[in-house]
């Protein structure tokens, strides 16, 4: 009651009779809640002083460790029309497995004996090559044969030059002597004539002189004549000399010309029999491009073009196709400012989508449904998204990740750091303050390793 006032009613009736007031009259909860309030705030007193590990959250997907093992699109390099399809998405294919055949789409390949044709092409154009080789090697005979006939042509008109410069020196010699004897004759002769006048020569022996003297004149008139025309052999076989020189000079430069030009033609022939046989490689390969393949072993998994009679493009996306082998790992962004408390080898907690887990962010040991990683590989760059990709590795020391698990699945990680005081965390929260910086501990073999 609220005793306001001194009048009363306890008189008038028995409150023992109603057990609810009685309870209402007797009840002592101050003591009681501060009880409760003090042994409450004991327990928080001492919880600020319990550990609290300080991680970075984030969120991710389970992807390949390696680029070869993710999914991947399998691309036609040529432009085509699908003729007939070999697989259907969920079947598990084998390295080189034919996935669907395509024909040709371009007028230029329509020829079925495309490869025939152009390998008989090739052919004749090899024999023209070999037509040009054996001219150049006529030509190169043809020049040796000028060549060699030039020496001896130049020897022999040497010869003859020689020749006849020994005659003009044999006829000058000789003119020297018919000129002493008519020098003889002329002296002999005045001798004669002045014998004669005085009368001890008669006139026979003076005409015989007379007739001496006039041979040897004569004699001397034919020995210039033969010097002279000696003189005009040296002129004639200096001229034949130079007229040879010139002769196979002209006929071993057209011979070489003829060569020059065989072997213009015969490289311009190896020129094209080459780029015909490139082509005809490319025709070869053009046609294994038919048939796609599979380019690993794996499980088709969605089928990007569809239908019969379908052309596609040069490398456009066929279908896609999940490699059966794959090394899981983990693909999460973290933000710049936690990029430097993140190294190789750092511990992270994962909670893959589907499987249930109880995850306290501050207590990992106590969590239950969560797997280990390590920090695999850490981006040098930043991602467009803003933030930088870390790729994390299943923890050899911690449970193996489930078995049914998938490539794309979503993850929330938490990558763990330094064991700090709830107090501490309470503080750094309140005031802004990132993570501490934590460096994991190395074994004695890892830096050994490193040194």
């Amino acid at each position: 009651m609220l005793n306001i006032t001194s009048s009363t009613i306890k008189e008038h009736f028995e409150d023992k009779k109603f057990l609810a007031l009685n309870l209402v009259e007797n009840r002592q909860t101050s003591k009681t809640l501060l009880r409760v309030l003090t042994g409450i705030s004991v327990m928080l007193f001492l919880a600020v002083f319990l550990p609290w590990t300080q991680n970075i959250r984030s969120r991710g997907f389970v992807t390949a460790l390696r680029p070869d093992q993710r999914p991947q699109t399998i691309h036609s390099i040529i432009a085509g029309r699908i003729e007939k399809w070999y697989v259907q998405e969920g079947d598990f294919v084998k390295r080189g497995d034919t996935i669907l055949f395509i024909s040709e789409v371009k007028d230029e390949y329509f020829d079925p004996n495309l490869l025939l044709r152009t390998e008989q092409q090739i052919k004749s154009k090899e024999l023209t090559v070999d037509s040009y080789i054996e001219k150049v090697k006529a030509l190169d005979s043809q020049i040796d044969a000028l060549l060699q006939t030039r020496v001896l042509k130049l020897e022999q008109a040497k010869n003859m030059l020689l020749q006849a410069n020994l005659k003009v020196q044999s006829d000058s010699m000789d003119l020297t002597a018919v000129v002493i004897n008519l020098e003889i004759a002329r002296e002999q002769f005045k001798r004669g004539e002045q014998m004669f006048k005085e009368g001890l020569k008669s006139l026979t022996d003076l005409e015989s002189r007379k007739l001496k003297m006039q041979e040897a004149e004569a004699k001397k008139i034919a020995q210039e004549n033969k010097l002279l025309t000696s003189a005009n052999e040296v002129i004639n076989a200096r001229i034949e000399l130079t007229s040879i020189e010139a002769e196979f000079r002209d006929k071993i430069s057209k011979a070489e010309s003829e060569k020059y030009t065989a072997l213009s033609s015969l490289y311009d022939s190896e020129a094209i029999v080459t780029k015909m046989q490139n082509q005809y490689m490319n025709y070869s390969v053009r046609s294994g491009f038919y048939y796609i393949t599979a380019p690993q072993d794996g499980h088709i998994t969605k089928a990007i073009q569809t239908g019969i009679g379908e052309t596609i493009k040069e490398g456009a996306e066929i279908i896609s196709i999940m490699p059966a082998e794959y090394d899981l790992a983990v693909e999460m962004y973290v933000s710049p400012i936690d990029l430097p408390l993140l190294k190789k080898g750092s511990p992270v907690r994962i909670q893959f989508d589907g499987w249930p887990a109880v995850v306290f962010s501050g207590w990992p040991n106590v969590s239950h449904g969560t797997y280990g990683g390590l920090v695999f590989a850490i981006d040098n760059f930043i991602s467009e998204n803003g933030k930088f990709r870390v790729l994390t590795v299943p923890d050899p020391n911690d449970h193996t990740w489930p078995e049914a698990l998938r490539v794309g699945a979503g993850t929330n990680n938490m990558a763990l750091l330094k064991d700090v005081p709830i107090w501490y965390e309470l503080w750094r929260q309140v005031n802004g303050f990132p993570p501490d910086y934590y460096i994991p501990v190395q074994t004695k073999n890892e830096m050994k390793e490193n040194r």
